[in-house]
């Protein structure tokens, strides 16, 4: 199935981050870091198919070399809290072998990155045979800072001074000249980064035309592409995995509760707007004077009916559905087709109503599922960071550091993010998943709730099929009658 997914991240290391152990970790590699005097080893890591590096004319031929690349990157970096590089995810087609999705993702590569002056560290994933991710990727990594023409390292930004009406600086309150950071390239900007999203799917796209598959991707959200459809979160392998096992997880619970909600409200709101569209067309026939009413079209559709029935058994069943659908249209108040569009429009508002709603707990849903997930990591990592903390001797610091990468760094990363909920060196956890477990029952109540709602979309669906046999029915008499009497006279 045709799959759109572009992600866009900084590598930081106010997160905790280095360049050099996330550019080993993409590409399968054990690499040194001069910055914190350590080795990344993901030799071991499997599903890694190829890596790669572009670069643009300008740039050191030496560079070629990730090791070297990233020591670069890490050593013109010099801030604590230094943004190092942008770091893309992006899936690839299963509809594509794997030498086109690998040519696809180079050129898409040089055409919108290397043709930029950007350094490109690309590395292609793929499925291990026992299990793993379940569709194929790749991981890209570029320098935020850019290259001069001469190969040198280049400023992230420049200083527009603040002018006044005459041409000078201004000074601030501080005393100094007030100025403005603007960044040297447009890399990091928004609009950029749709740019690539949407160059992307158009690349796919095209291959997809090439190879006569009618599946497309679009990069625009659901909002934009006018689905009403909620988005769901992204699992991850160790969540499919989990959930492939029978082990419940709460993002996959999460996603069982979307699509659930998604396929309810499309239903419904699809079977409106047809019976909405048919009304319109109907309208004028059902509201001429002295035309029956809903009911007594139904009726007329049941009489049809019955007259066709070979038993007893039929019509009687036939009567039974009859009274059913009559007590439907008399209890809603619906007896003509300005009742029945009211009605159908009344409907389509609660569906809308829902759907906001719902909108909004998965929202939150996400935010309680992201916290109590960093606070497993904060939990996991807080011994290994005391540990740490307690070693005076540089060497056995750096040892156990390397030792213990992944753990202290998710354990930063959590800190970090939760650190504006923390009160009294804790979190609320408990909070969190009552919270969690309340919009949980929040949703089956609603969706209890909301089951009539659907019933009567349904019903309506049904109701419509009859009256638009009983007014064909009524069409054919006519012609009947009128063919009769041009006869007669």
């Amino acid at each position: 199935m045709a799959f759109f997914h572009f992600h866009a991240a900084q590598v930081k290391r106010s997160a905790g981050q280095s360049a050099v152990a996330c550019a080993a970790y993409r590409a399968g590699e054990r690499l040194y870091s001069e910055y914190y005097g350590d080795f990344s080893d993901y030799t071991r890591k499997g599903g890694v198919i190829c890596s790669e590096i572009l670069l643009p004319s300008h740039a050191p031929p030496e560079y070629a070399d990730r090791q070297t690349l990233w020591n670069a990157v890490e050593k013109v970096e010099r801030g604590k809290n230094a943004q190092l590089a942008y770091s893309f995810d992006i899936a690839l087609q299963n509809e594509f072998s794997l030498e086109e999705n690998i040519a696809l993702a180079r050129q898409f590569l040089l055409e919108n990155f290397v043709s930029r002056g950007m350094i490109a560290d690309f590395a292609v994933h793929q499925p291990d045979k026992d299990g793993g991710i379940q569709n194929p990727h790749f991981h890209v990594l570029c320098p935020i800072r850019p290259l001069k023409e001469n190969g040198e390292w280049d400023a992230k930004q420049h200083r527009v001074y603040v002018l006044d009406e005459r041409g000078n600086c201004i000074r601030g309150s501080d005393g100094n000249f007030v100025f403005n950071a603007v960044p040297t390239t447009d890399w990091g900007k928004p609009e950029t980064l749709e740019a690539w999203r949407e160059e992307w799917a158009k690349l796919c796209n095209a291959k997809f035309a090439e190879k006569s598959l009618d599946c497309r991707i679009d990069n625009r959200s659901y909002v934009r592409q006018g689905i009403e459809q909620l988005p769901t979160v992204h699992e991850g392998p160790a969540v499919r995995q989990m959930e492939a096992r029978g082990i419940p997880t709460n993002k996959g619970s999460l996603n069982q509760w979307i699509r659930t909600t998604n396929q309810l409200i499309q239903a419904a709101k699809k079977r409106i707007a047809d019976l909405l569209s048919w009304l319109k067309d109907a309208k004028e026939e059902l509201s001429q004077p002295q035309r029956p009413t809903l009911a007594a079209l139904l009726g007329n559709y049941y009489v049809g009916l019955n007259a066709a029935a070979w038993s007893d058994k039929a019509k009687t069943a036939n009567l039974k559905k009859y009274a059913e659908n009559f007590e439907f249209l008399k209890s809603r108040g619906l007896f003509t087709a300005d009742d029945l569009e009211s009605y159908m429009n009344a409907l389509d508002g609660k569906l809308d109503k829902q759907k906001y709603a719902a909108k909004a707990a998965s929202a939150r849903m996400k935010k309680l599922d992201d916290l109590l997930r960093m606070a497993e990591y904060y939990a996991a990592g807080k011994p290994f960071a005391d540990e740490l903390d307690g070693i005076r001797f540089k060497g056995r610091r750096e040892k156990y550091k390397a030792e213990h990468e992944n753990e202290l760094r998710l354990y930063y990363m959590s800190r970090r993010k939760l650190e504006p909920f923390m009160s009294d060196g804790k979190f609320p956890i408990t909070q969190w998943r009552k919270e969690l477990d309340s919009k949980k029952q929040e949703y089956a109540a609603e969706q209890t709730e909301s089951r009539p709602l659907y019933a009567d979309v349904k019903r309506l669906w049904e109701i419509r099929s009859h009256i638009n046999q009983a007014l064909e029915q009524e069409r054919k008499a006519d012609k009947t009658h009128q063919k009769t009497r041009e006869q007669e006279v």
